[in-house]
């Protein structure tokens, strides 16, 4: 797990975000064991503490669920991984109208961009 690290942002944040968006992409499927803390924190290179705290707020989200001498493993309720996917979707975006808005762009010049990079791609095979 390569992840460049944000300094100026608390890294359990970051790293909570990066296991969020392989939840949300399949890379970690439901009821898949996640690794250990100490495991995890080798291969994202932070502390274990770090990783800890990652694993504790996820288990308070409902992401995760911590089994007593097995692990940690992703939720299997497909109701909140739809809401991590809409939450991921909604932040992304809020970001990328953000910087549009920094740019100088207006709200329908925004949505044209929007429209016809959806346009684009969706002629253009995958």
């Amino acid at each position: 797990m390569a992840i460049t690290f944000d300094h100026n942002r608390p890294i359990y944040l970051q790293l909570k975000e990066k296991m969020y968006g392989d939840i949300c992409s399949g890379e970690l499927l439901p009821g898949s064991r996640l690794p250990s803390v100490r495991e995890m924190a080798v291969q994202a290179g932070v502390n274990p503490n770090t990783v800890s705290r990652t694993y504790m707020e996820m288990e308070r989200e409902g992401a995760v669920e911590s089994r007593r001498g097995q692990g940690t493993f992703v939720t299997e309720n497909s109701d909140v991984i739809t809401s991590l996917k809409k939450t991921a979707a909604e932040e992304e975006t809020r970001r990328l109208v953000n910087v549009l808005r920094q740019y100088g762009y207006k709200d329908d010049e925004i949505i044209n961009l929007l429209k016809t990079e959806i346009h684009v791609k969706g002629e253009q095979p995958e």
